[in-house]
């Protein structure tokens, strides 16, 4: 599995160069979320690792076109045998502060990423070792083979090991940690763009990197990205020109953007899934009036709740449009999705009050309900429609809503009943969400790392861990549906909808949407 890069003339590079200081271009946008960290193992978050890849660099990346993964700071790569791939590393590149790239930087920030405290040992699962092979090659050795290395290896970024030590970060910080290192709030990585500035829930700045070894199809020489929580903010934001484009636009300003001559909206499916997780491990859940036991470890409970949800109701009313119900862990585009596995159980106020009785909870019961209010769109509206619904069985959920930068980490600390989580599947394949979200915690930090009701079943972790190594592609397939149907028949979570993404721009922007609802800022021009 080899392949070849174009490498700029130096005629081509030249004019590169010159080019923004010639074209001096400004982009802004914004979105109702910001960033918890500029260390790049420390937090997984979609809107922060797309932000982070402007700065830092992976091995390969996605084409944003097509999701074909293409070279980036690897040149090529050869499977040496089914358990070692060599990548051949670009020549010639350079960190932000001038400093060389080598294969010592490309092996220490995967070490990093395999770290007890990081959270993307996700995208490090499989791999045993990684050893320097000489200045310009590294060597990644894997405990078994593994199908989709090269789609995990998109979300691992590359840091400066010198950088790193000089400034104490040579470990990434947990997320529930209380303390910093210097990576927290600054970077300084190889990417198209350099971070001049930040000022958390202000503004960040990035600058034009015109050492940058890559093609630009985009002309933006500077961008600035704003964090705004309110919707209203950000559409008049848009329209008053203080910034091209909105990411996560309400969608009942949607018609009048669609009509305004001055802006368009460009949509598309992303490929996350909204999803609601529940306690399954305490005995007892804190807070409820059940003493003694924990309602959502009965199957009939956890299924009771998702059928007393309606969620063409909330796709119609509160996301109009912008979600498309789905009755499984994974969005359509996701590899082990079928139609079949992504039908829903039916909406039923009936059954799911019988359900409760059979379960001994005829009169239902108070649980704790957590949400984000800046994550996902209408999440706290979703969750008001939830509780209410919920309310219609019996079952009195006490909703808190928090901004994402301390929602994520309190659930993490497992202090939520149930709680809302949004999972988008950077590979592609379904084996990263069934690995984190349904897996069995273990010792492996990649296993269960997101399983925060704590779910286990015996032969979700058999299929997890056969689906890791199985390299026979219609086996793997099969065992993938499998496992998603398993999760579906246990309840492991209760699957909302997909979020359908519409970005809102200016008439004079061009750009590439993406599935991942990252902004390619490579590929954004400003006519």
């Amino acid at each position: 599995m080899q392949s070849k890069y174009r490498f700029l003339s130096m005629a081509a590079a030249a004019a590169l160069l010159l080019a923004p200081a010639l074209h001096a271009k400004t982009f802004k946008w914004t979105s109702q979320s910001e960033v918890g960290s500029w260390d790049i193992h420390t937090q997984n978050i979609s809107l922060q690792n797309g932000l982070h890849a402007y700065v830092y660099e992976s091995l390969v990346y996605y084409n944003s076109r097509t999701f074909a993964v293409e070279p980036a700071l690897a040149s090529s790569w050869k499977e040496i045998s089914p358990t070692q791939v060599r990548f051949a590393l670009r020549p010639d590149v350079k960190f932000h502060d001038g400093s060389a790239f080598s294969a010592d930087d490309a092996v220490f920030s995967l070490q990093r990423a395999m770290a007890r405290t990081s959270a993307f040992a996700l995208f490090a699962q499989g791999i045993g070792k990684v050893v320097k092979v000489d200045s310009r090659t590294i060597d990644i050795f894997l405990s078994a083979p593994n199908p989709v290395l090269l789609r995990q290896l998109t979300e691992l970024r590359i840091m400066s090991r010198s950088w790193a030590q000089k400034n104490q970060s040579l470990d990434p910080k947990e997320l529930t940690s209380t303390e910093e290192n210097f990576a927290h709030r600054n970077a300084m990585g190889t990417g198209p763009y350099m971070l001049e500035s930040w000022q958390p829930d202000v503004k960040m700045v990035f600058k034009r990197n015109p050492h940058w070894w890559g093609t630009m199809e985009g002309d933006v020489s500077e961008m600035v990205y704003l964090p705004i929580k309110s919707a209203a903010t950000r559409i008049a934001a848009l329209l008053s020109g203080e910034v091209d484009m909105v990411l996560d636009p309400a969608p009942q300003d949607l018609a009048r953007l669609r009509a305004n001559p001055e802006m368009k909206v460009v949509d598309g499916l992303e490929f996350r899934t909204i999803l609601l997780g529940m306690d399954q491990f305490r005995e007892e859940l804190p807070g409820s009036n059940i003493q003694g036991r924990n309602p959502l470890k009965d199957v009939r409970v956890r299924r009771a709740l998702y059928q007393a949800i309606d969620a063409e109701a909330i796709a119609r009313s509160i996301m109009r449009g912008l979600g498309r119900p789905n009755g499984t862990l994974v969005a359509p585009m996701v590899a082990g999705y079928t139609e079949a596995v992504g039908k829903r159980l039916p909406y039923s106020v009936e059954a799911a009050k019988k359900l409760l009785a059979e379960a001994g909870y005829p009169d239902g019961f108070e649980v704790d309900f957590a949400c984000p209010n800046n994550r996902y769109i209408n999440d706290e509206a979703i969750c008001q429609a939830v509780t209410a619904m919920w309310s219609r069985v019996g079952v009195r959920a006490r909703l808190r809503t928090l901004p994402l930068v301390s929602y994520f980490p309190m659930v993490k600390r497992y202090e939520a009943s149930i709680y809302m989580l949004g999972w988008g599947v950077a590979t592609f394949d379904a084996l990263n969400g069934l690995q984190s979200l349904v897996r069995t915690k273990g010792e492996s930090s990649v296993d269960g790392n997101n399983n925060m009701g704590r779910y286990s079943h015996p032969r979700m972790d058999y299929l997890v861990d056969r689906i890791k190594v199985e390299t026979d592609a219609p086996v793997r397939a099969r065992m993938l549906t499998e496992a998603l149907q398993l999760s579906n028949d246990t309840v492991s979570h209760i699957p909302l909808h997909d979020q359908v993404i519409p970005w809102a721009m200016k008439r004079n922007v061009d750009l590439v949407h993406r599935a991942d609802n990252r902004v390619d800022i490579r590929m954004v021009r400003v006519n």
